[in-house]
Parts: structure tokens; C-alpha cells; sequence
């Protein structure tokens, strides 16, 4: 990717009187989180003088505006007061549109780009990405393809594992799986998702086959690869704007609520997201380690044709290390990762704005289909005699 010609201030002009649509929430079991993440962006933004616009996307799918100066509080119980109803239009000309209103007439929202704060589900698997190609809105983060890929852990395992990088074996885990090539215990985890959530450590296959059947987040697919106690996480952000960068090497560090991995509490449960959970930074892990871990983070945002800011997560016992996952959208943006050198949150947020203003992350073309093929088609009837 060139470096940019123009500086994200003067990238960001382009907005004009159209605000940035601060995007959070949705249908997934990481909708908490999301909110967190969205308000947070939301309210730097607005001490930096941005128009913004706050939109909250409900456990039910529907699309409401919102205070972006609300409190998390104010959605523990669901939509906030004031919220007014919201469409999301694919298409030319779409986008998000305010119906109803004092009016009863629909009023398209003037969005000059969308900043997605989803974690997980159709925020984050390449769905709302689609959707915003179609509709023709700027937007940060992965593409729908780089979404789609960075959800899915079987087909993520077989991109890393094709080029040569290091990383444990991981399988598909059905109903009729008798072994999968390697022994327990294992780690099993829902085929899409993340941060955690549904994750199981058993002893054997028949326990992972019974989790099958009694864990609702694995009914979409599982994956089952070998658990190893000795290995511990470390991670490194990449941004891709206006060059790729690598953050500090973090060390999330466990709690006495998850002896066996980093769980979902160990990451989220202290109020300020990813942000707020226990680390060190940077890790105190050898050099060599170090160096190797951005190297391998670098190939994998390639691999991965990465897009904004994500998080590599990589398990290792000191020495060497594995490709664990990438995640795409990372809680907080994964902003407290970025301490060498500092970078503020703001600069950080106008970045991948500039990027997505600059760099569509979709250019559908039709070139080359002129009606050649179908002049010489002949009839459709004679192809289904």
C-alpha cells in the first residue's frame, strides 16, 4: 500500500457537514462489549470537535440513533430513552435513514463515514461490511472478505498453517468426528466467534462431543485442536494506516476465574472493555520472542489483507510461539496497546476514518461483461432440453 499523499486532517476535510456514524452493539454475544467500545470512540470523537452520530444496533437487529454522550448504563436494559428507529438501506443512494419522525417521512442520515465498533457476529463476520459496500458508505475496519476470513477459525487456521507460519493443529468437530489426529485434552471452541465465549477445555472426545449438543454457541460449527497447559497468551495490534505499524507485545494476564485459558471475565469484566483488563505491558518476554512475534503479526495483517486496526493473538511457553487467531474489530479498538510510541486514542480514531475515506474498502466493476457471451447463448430452452 503507497503512503498517503494527504495527512488524516486533511483526508478528513472531505467530510464536510457529514458526520461520522459511530456503529455498536448487535446480534451477538459480544453486543456488551461493542457498546463499550462504541461509546468510548463516540465520546473522543466529540472532544475533538467531530460531528458524530451515535447508532446502536439492538440484540433483535433493529437500528436506533442514540446520545452519543449516553453512559453504558443506559442500555443495560435494552434501547435507551430518546432512541429514534433506523434503517439500514443496501443499494445506491442507501444507507441509514430515520423513519418516522414528527414528519412520518423518512430522512436519510448525512454520513461521510461509518466508524465499526462491532465485535463478533454480523458486525464483525463480513455481513454489515457487505451491507455498507451496497449501500456505498465509507467504513473502518476489515473488508467483507477480510471479515468473513478473520471470523471463521478453521478456514483462518488453513491460510496461517498453508504459509509455513507455526500453530497448532485445528480440526473440524462434528456429531460423527470419532478422532481428529491428535490426543486430548482439548480446547473447543465455536467455529465463529470470539473472545472467549463458548470455549471448553475436556479430556477427552467423548466429553467434547457431549459439549456439542449442550453448548449453543458451537451449533453454528466447532473446531477442537490440543490444549496445551504450558502456553500462555501474548498478542500485538496491527494498524494499517498510513503504513503498517505493530504495536508493544501484550501479555493478558489470567485470573484465579479462568485457571485453564483467558476467559471472557479475564478480558471484559471490569467496565472499560479490553482496555480495563489485568496485563503486562509490554510483555516481559525475551527479545528474540519479541521481534519474531511482529515479524509473524506483520505476515499474518498480509495474509489476512488486513484493514484499520486488529489484534493478533499468538499462544507461546517463553520460547517459541503459535498463530492463535486474528481479531478484526479488537475490544477497545485496541487502543491501550499502542504505547511505543504513545498514540492517542483520537489520532488513532482519525486514522483509520482517513484510511477508510481514502481507501474504499470495496470497488465493484462490472468491465467485461459487454453482452459477448449472451449474444451467443442461443436459446435458454435448448439448454434445458
Amino acid at each position: 500500500m503507497p503512503p498517503p499523499s494527504k495527512t488524516p486532517e486533511e483526508t478528513l476535510k472531505a467530510l464536510g457537514r457529514r458526520a461520522v456514524a459511530v456503529v455498536f452493539g448487535g446480534p451477538s454475544p459480544e453486543h456488551d462489549v461493542s457498546i463499550l467500545t462504541g461509546l468510548q470512540a463516540a465520546r473522543e470523537l466529540g472532544s475533538r470537535g467531530r460531528r458524530t452520530i451515535a447508532i446502536y444496533w439492538t440484540r433483535s437487529g433493529e437500528w436506533r440513533s442514540v446520545d452519543p454522550s449516553l453512559e453504558a448504563s443506559a442500555f443495560a436494559d435494552g434501547v435507551p430513552r430518546g432512541a429514534r428507529s433506523l434503517q439500514l438501506i443496501a443499494g445506491p443512494g442507501g444507507g441509514f435513514v430515520e423513519t418516522g419522525g414528527i414528519t412520518g417521512r423518512s430522512k436519510g442520515l448525512e454520513i461521510g463515514c461509518v466508524l465499526n465498533c462491532c465485535h463478533g457476529g454480523p458486525g464483525e463476520d463480513g455481513t454489515l461490511q457487505g451491507t455498507l459496500d451496497l449501500a456505498g458508505l465509507a467504513y473502518t475496519g476489515p473488508t467483507a472478505s477480510g471479515a468473513s476470513l478473520g471470523m471463521d477459525k478453521l478456514a483462518f487456521a488453513g491460510v496461517v498453517s498453508a504459509a509455513g507460519l507455526p500453530c497448532l493443529p485445528r480440526v473440524a468437530l462434528t456429531a460423527g468426528s470419532e478422532k481428529v489426529g491428535f490426543e486430548g485434552p482439548y480446547i473447543l471452541k465455536p467455529r465463529y466467534g470470539g473472545s472467549s465465549i463458548g470455549i471448553d477445555v475436556v479430556e477427552d472426545m467423548a466429553t467434547a462431543l457431549d459439549r456439542l449438543a449442550a453448548n449453543t454457541h458451537l451449533r453454528r460449527g466447532a473446531v477442537v485442536e490440543p490444549y496445551r497447559k504450558d502456553l500462555f497468551d501474548l498478542n500485538v495490534a496491527v494498524r494499517t494506516w498510513p503504513e503498517m505499524s505493530t504495536s508493544a507485545v501484550e501479555r493478558p494476564l489470567r485470573t484465579e476465574r479462568s485457571a485453564e485459558i483467558l476467559g471472557y471475565a479475564d478480558k471484559y469484566v471490569g467496565g472499560e472493555g479490553m482496555a480495563g483488563a489485568p496485563r503486562e505491558l509490554p510483555a516481559r518476554i525475551a527479545e528474540e520472542l519479541t521481534g519474531a512475534l511482529i515479524s509473524a503479526a506483520r505476515e499474518v495483517a498480509s495474509l489476512t489483507n488486513a484493514r484499520g486496526t486488529a489484534r493478533i493473538d499468538f499462544l507461546s511457553d517463553g520460547e517459541s510461539f503459535y498463530v492463535n487467531e486474528v481479531n478484526t474489530i479488537p475490544g477497545s479498538l485496541g487502543r491501550y496497546l499502542w504505547i511505543d510510541p504513545p498514540l492517542a486514542f483520537g489520532d488513532l480514531l482519525d486514522a483509520l476514518l482517513a484510511e477508510a475515506m481514502a481507501m474504499p474498502a470495496a470497488q465493484h466493476s462490472a468491465t467485461g461483461a459487454d453482452g459477448t457471451v449472451l449474444r451467443s447463448a442461443g436459446s435458454i430452452a435448448s439448454k434445458l432440453a
